[in-house]
């Protein structure tokens, strides 16, 4: 559960340091913050795959 709030935690954080980058006219940090998002998206999808084989190996 942990590591589900920490990959939200990091989506978020891209979500706000895209919104000040747009805020400020800072580029870099508006990539910054799509790449943090996106690296929450690919770790929560990553924990969405843990918890569908731990499912399928249940039954």
């Amino acid at each position: 559960m942990d590591d589900k709030i920490d990959n939200k935690a990091e989506e978020l954080k891209g979500k706000v340091k895209e919104g000040a980058g747009h805020a400020t006219d800072d580029e870099e940090l508006q990539a910054e913050g799509r790449g943090d998002q996106a690296s929450g998206h690919v770790k929560q999808a990553g924990e969405k795959v843990k918890d569908a084989a731990k499912d399928v190996f249940k039954k």
